[in-house]
């Protein structure tokens, strides 16, 4: 015993959080698809700090037991499975039901567009290629809490072009991996409060001016291809969101 002690005591603690908690998954003790503690409550219920904490979740991430959501919180995975980064990627549809909530569609149409000049650029596309531009209202209990503007390189969905009608009433994310294999590995988004115009403000029911959160984001492909560029305007007390900088010394630009 007294040589088993030692053993722990030289492993990090963030190990022994990862183990602790992967045998409360494998336990049954934390169901599947069951939310964590909240962070602050976990570490002191654990006895150890939050950046162990969080770096022990990290781990359980990568091995995808768990799922992190922006503004929901952490959440045991429905089985176990590899999962890319979602640090910097999420979908809007698993937010909102993470959060108890029921996703829902509005307001939703989609058109095959020539690339603009910026579209092209951010998708590494010759401007005027086709592009599949998907726009919703998501909601979230039947409250408009999303405006959102997705735009895809058309060669995707060339050979499924009824894959168009499903990205307007199920995830875009989940159409991508699903139906067309493409998985996404990393996003790089943009932030910054704007006010409501007078057609975003007629489109989420919101008074013109009102504060809302706009994101403008790219999504990669494993093998590093953009192959979506979202415009989003979410209002600004519907979500909670936290950017996890991975690795010492970094931090958001």
């Amino acid at each position: 015993m007294p040589n088993q002690n030692l053993e722990e005591r030289a492993r990090p603690r963030s190990v022994l959080v990862r183990e602790q908690l992967t045998q409360r998954i494998d336990s049954g003790a934390l169901a599947a698809g069951s939310r964590l503690p909240s962070e602050p409550a976990l570490a002191t219920e654990l006895g150890v700090s939050r950046a162990t904490l969080r770096e022990a979740l990290r781990a359980l991430e990568s091995e995808g037991l768990v799922r992190r959501m922006w503004g929901a919180g952490t959440f045991v995975a429905d089985g176990r499975r590899v999962t890319n980064s979602l640090d910097a990627n999420f979908g809007v549809t698993d937010a909102i039901r993470a959060a108890g909530m029921q996703a829902g569609i509005e307001q939703a149409r989609h058109s095959m567009e020539p690339a603009t000049d910026s579209e092209a650029a951010r998708l590494e596309l010759q401007p005027g290629s086709d592009v599949l531009v998907v726009e919703r209202v998501r909601t979230a209990d039947g409250k408009p809490v999303v405006l959102s503007r997705d735009i895809l390189p058309g060669r995707l969905i060339a050979k499924q072009p009824e894959l168009a009608d499903e990205m307007l009433k199920r995830s875009i994310y989940e159409v991508l991996e699903r139906d067309l294999g493409v998985v996404i590995h990393h996003g790089v988004a943009s932030f910054r409060p704007v006010r409501a115009d007078v057609t975003v403000a007629r489109r989420l029911g919101v008074p013109r001016g009102e504060l809302l959160l706009a994101i403008w984001q790219v999504d990669y492909s494993d093998d590093g291809v953009p192959v979506l560029s979202s415009y989003e305007y979410h209002l600004a007390d519907a979500f909670e969101f936290t950017v996890l900088p991975r690795g010492p010394g970094r931090r958001l630009s």
